[in-house]
């Protein structure tokens, strides 16, 4: 059956990763669309101005699944052997809760540091609503990480949970984020997956620039 993921920019879309890491997780053979920057609704959603994010989207077959947590549990319903979703159903509960709050949250962390794989500021300085952002997600991660043993935040395998965080890895690594030994021994697990240095290696080879993304800095 024929798959296609339509994403946007690997650079700065968030996103687009999270939704292109759970299918590469999973296992599905899959064909990418790139929008480029210059489309509206690739720009509004780059810029946090669109109150409906429809990237990612993943067509397969006669099913058409947007927003990102739609599509993994699409993903884990039809690829359950990929263990998106842990199969206990406290662990299961747990990992939906996780990326769940990543998905609705974090609202000043996205604000102050927006995803941009190409770009190193050593020495940022985060303001203190970020700051707060960042002690959750770390409160989280060693959580975790101490309950179910690590690698991966549910274990040895990664889940819905690492994809969701998968961004913010990418933010620490820019922004030169501050981490204590277990959340930096994290994100470096994540940015050493093969399907993460896949990303990062074609984000770095993209020529379009979103100005606006960049006028702070």
């Amino acid at each position: 059956m024929r798959a296609v993921l339509t994403i946007s920019s690997k650079n700065y879309s968030s996103w687009s990763l999270r939704g292109w890491l759970l299918c590469r997780l999973a296992g599905l053979d899959f064909e990418e669309d790139v929008r480029a920057s210059d489309d509206p609704s690739t720009r509004a959603e780059l810029l946090q101005l669109s109150p409906s994010f429809l990237v990612p989207c993943l067509v397969h077959g006669a099913i058409e699944v947007w927003d990102t947590l739609a599509i993994a549990e699409y993903l884990n319903e039809i690829l359950p052997d990929a263990r998106l979703l842990p199969s206990a159903l406290p662990q299961r509960t747990h990992c939906r809760s996780v990326s769940a709050e990543m998905h609705s949250g974090f609202a000043n962390l996205r604000a102050a540091l927006p995803m941009n794989l190409n770009a190193r500021y050593p020495g940022f300085k985060v303001w203190a609503g970020a700051r707060a952002d960042i002690d959750r997600i770390r409160t989280i991660w060693r959580d975790c990480l101490d309950f179910y043993g690590g690698p991966f935040l549910f274990g040895t395998g990664p889940t819905l949970a690492d994809a969701m965080y998968a961004p913010v890895c990418t933010r620490f690594e820019t922004y030169d984020v501050t981490l204590d030994a277990v959340s930096k021994a994290y994100c470096d697990t994540i940015l050493a997956m093969p399907a993460m240095r896949e990303w990062i290696a074609a984000a770095r080879e993209e020529r379009d620039d979103v100005e606006e993304l960049d006028a702070e800095f």
